[in-house]
């Protein structure tokens, strides 16, 4: 006999589960000791919040194609984490949640705490379910996982009531749950390669989650037969190495004019993994909806996401890693060299950075991460125009090696890093955000040193919500309202937390800071203060009316 608890958390341990991120609560006791027994094999990490622990969840799920597993108790603990739910959603990341509930007994008495998860929940996950008798917890954890990683991938969501997890059952282990991933039709291929071979300006757009490095290797492969300018959407820079001669750029919003330009142009646009969504069409506009004036071929894992907006001309129900893997093998009747050259030459002429105004020249912080991070750099950021530094001017060269938000919420960044230590423990993991976007949860921070992390932060500092007040100024020049920060000195905050804290006022300061920070063998904070009219890159206030 086990508890409920023991149950659970062999389950999670038989279907893959490595670390669990969580804000402990008593709803979830039974669970947590189980864990204990576990070692090192299964990792519960503390958090300081649920929205962090969530966040980082989150950018677990994006940096291994593997669920992340988030658990918090009742009440306020899962209002916090829904918004760890929320981005996970609209970043197709594979997610569990698990929940600690009220005791049965007590149910529909608006007793301590009580939520009915099925409808709090129901638009921010793929499933949610509560499970009533531990006998079917391996069930549940089994259909759980499956959810996640199925179709589109997604969140899902498991309440488990206190005295069910106490609870004591025989119930046997099940098998892990086995992922089905959509498979495709050699017909579409060819077609493909025949839509190759009448295009002029073809693009070939990638997104999504869950790709392996495999479906990269094939990706790459594919693009380098044909000769094909290649793009990623938003926040997906991790899919394609940008320092390949074939990438052309990212599209949608806080990217820049050119690769956009392009995509309008194109007469084929092969989206692979991508389901086309709105800040990557920049509300459907780079690719006009529901009947776009290009070919489209549209491959995507969720039949619910072909033809949910966008008519293709050929829609195929694929995983992209599978679909890339069959496109490596067509061969090339027609090689794109020309638009390629073209893209590329426009895209390269833009990421070079004038000088920019401000204390700390942000286009010499740019070259020196790029001159100094190691390859291997997971890149984590949150929302915001300090957060276009690095997605458009940062050269990502590691396979999956950016996690951010698709959903635009600001504070995964900070707890993107931590998981990203945990991930890829030998490999540097920066953050790079504004100083609006670090407080949402920089207390985070905390659980990087509690579990000896060495993620960098770079916070750069404008004194507001930077994103914000450029859009008021356009709107109501002149009319400063609710958008100022003072903020402290965050080299001597990091250095309360025990970490390694550096405060940066002027250029030649950065790239001296930036090697102590590589060489402290800890956590460490870098404090760039770019001033209050620095707004983003090429982006500042002509006057700061404060």
């Amino acid at each position: 006999m086990r508890t409920g608890g023991q149950v659970l958390v062999e389950a999670l341990k038989i279907n893959g589960a490595e670390v669990i991120f969580g804000v402990p609560g008593e709803s979830y006791l039974a669970a947590l000791d189980a864990i204990r027994d576990q070692g090192n094999c299964l990792r519960y990490i503390t958090m300081r919040q649920e929205g962090g622990a969530s966040f980082a969840a989150a950018a677990y799920g994006d940096l291994t194609g593997r669920p992340g597993v988030c658990f918090v108790t009742r009440g306020p603990g899962v209002t916090s984490a829904t918004i760890g739910l929320h981005t996970a959603m609209q970043g197709s990341t594979p997610m569990i949640l698990l929940i600690g509930q009220i005791s049965r007994p007590y149910r529909d008495r608006e007793v301590f705490q009580e939520i009915d998860y099925r409808r709090f929940l129901g638009q921010t996950v793929k499933w949610v379910a509560e499970v009533d008798d531990a006998s079917r917890l391996p069930e549940y954890v089994n259909r759980a996982f499956k959810v996640a990683v199925s179709g589109r991938p997604g969140p899902a969501a498991l309440a488990l009531p206190e005295d069910m997890l106490f609870s004591l059952t025989d119930a046997p282990d099940l098998p892990a749950a086995r992922p089905t991933p959509a498979g495709l039709l050699s017909a579409d291929i060819v077609a493909v390669g025949q839509m190759l071979q009448e295009a002029r300006r073809p693009l070939l757009l990638l997104g999504g989650a869950m790709w392996t490095p495999e479906g990269q290797k094939a990706i790459i492969r594919f693009v380098e037969t044909h000769d094909l300018p290649v793009a990623v959407g938003f926040r997906r820079q991790g899919l394609f190495p940008h320092d390949h001669p074939n990438f052309v750029g990212s599209l949608g919003f806080a990217g820049i004019p050119e690769p956009n330009q392009y995509a309008r142009d194109a007469d084929l646009i092969i989206a692979l993994g991508s389901r086309l969504n709105d800040p990557t069409t920049m509300k459907h506009t780079i690719i006009p909806a529901p009947n776009p004036p290009c070919k489209l071929v549209h491959i995507h894992p969720g039949a619910e996401e072909l033809g949910r907006l966008y008519q293709a001309d050929l829609p195929i129900l694929a995983d992209p890693s599978l679909a890339a893997t069959a496109l490596a093998e067509l061969p090339a009747a027609r090689r794109h060299t020309a638009a390629t050259a073209n893209a590329k030459a426009s895209y390269a002429a833009r990421l070079a950075l004038p000088t920019q105004p401000g204390p700390v020249d942000m286009a010499h912080v740019m070259r020196v991460l790029n001159e100094r991070l190691p390859r291997d750099t997971t890149m984590t950021t949150g929302a915001g125009n300090a957060s276009d530094w690095p997605n458009i001017h940062y050269c990502y060269r590691e396979f999956l090696g950016a996690a951010a938000p698709v959903s635009g919420a600001m504070g995964m960044g900070v707890p993107a890093a931590i998981a990203a230590k945990l991930v890829r423990p030998h490999s540097p993991a920066v953050y790079i955000g504004g100083d609006g976007d670090f407080l949402m949860n920089g207390q985070e921070l905390a659980t990087a040193v509690q579990y000896g992390l060495d993620p960098i932060f770079i916070i750069i500092d404008n004194g507001k919500y930077g994103t914000i007040r450029g859009n008021q100024e356009v709107r109501y020049p002149g009319r400063v309202s609710g958008t100022t920060l003072r903020n402290p000195d965050f080299s001597k905050v990091a250095e309360g937390y025990g970490a390694h804290g550096e405060r940066v006022d002027a250029t030649a300061d950065f790239e001296p800071a930036l090697d102590r920070a590589l060489s402290a063998g800890r956590a460490a904070v870098i404090h760039v203060v770019v001033g209050p009219k620095s707004l983003g890159p090429n982006h500042t206030l002509s006057e700061d009316c404060e």
